[in-house]
C-alpha cells in the first residue's frame, strides 16, 4: 500500500515547499508547525525564522502565502495539515497518522530530503506526479514495504 512520496530537492533557497504543494489547497487545512530550522532569505542572506513558533497552528491561506511567495532555506520543517475546524493533536508515528485528523505529513531533513505522508490516495497520485514534473531528484513512492521511518519527526 502507497503511504507518501519521498524526493530530493536542490540544497539552496527558493520556493521549494510550494512547488512541492502546488497541487494541494494549502489554504483548505490548518498547519501544524513544529520543531523547524528554515529560514526566510533576505538582501543580506538568511533571515528571520521562516515559521515565527514552534509548535504552533498556522492558517492555511498565510502559509499558502509564505510558501509560494517568499524565497526562503529550509534545513529542517515539520508541517502537518488538518482539516479546518478539527482537533489538530502531535502525531508522532505512522499510526498515530492513521487514526489522527492530519491529513498530510510533510518532513524536510537536512535541507535537501522530503517526505511526505497523505491519507488522500488521489492527493498522492498528484503530489508524485508533481515532484517528477517538476524535475526534483529520487521520487518514489514510500509504502508498506519500503517505509523505515519509526517517527513522523524532523528531531
Amino acid at each position: 500500500m502507497k503511504r507518501g512520496v519521498s524526493l530530493e530537492i536542490p540544497n539552496k533557497h527558493g520556493s521549494y515547499l510550494g512547488e512541492i504543494l502546488e497541487p494541494l489547497d494549502v489554504s483548505a487545512f490548518h498547519w501544524r508547525t513544529g520543531g523547524e530550522e528554515s529560514y526566510l532569505i533576505n538582501a543580506e542572506g538568511l533571515g528571520p525564522p521562516l515559521f515565527i513558533e514552534q509548535a504552533s497552528g498556522m492558517e492555511g491561506e498565510l502559509l499558502k502565502d509564505l510558501i509560494e511567495n517568499k524565497s526562503y532555506y529550509l534545513i529542517f520543517a515539520d508541517l502537518k495539515a488538518y482539516p479546518k475546524g478539527q482537533n489538530i493533536t502531535n502525531v508522532e508515528t505512522y499510526e498515530d497518522f492513521l487514526h489522527s485528523g492530519c491529513q498530510l505529513c510533510l518532513l524536510v531533513v537536512d535541507s535537501v530530503y522530503i517526505t511526505i505522508f497523505c491519507k488522500s490516495n488521489v492527493q498522492l497520485e498528484s503530489l508524485y506526479q508533481n515532484a517528477s514534473e517538476k524535475g526534483f531528484c529520487h521520487v518514489q513512492y514510500i509504502t508498506d514495504e519500503n517505509d523505515f521511518r519509526t517517527r513522523l519527526s524532523v528531531w
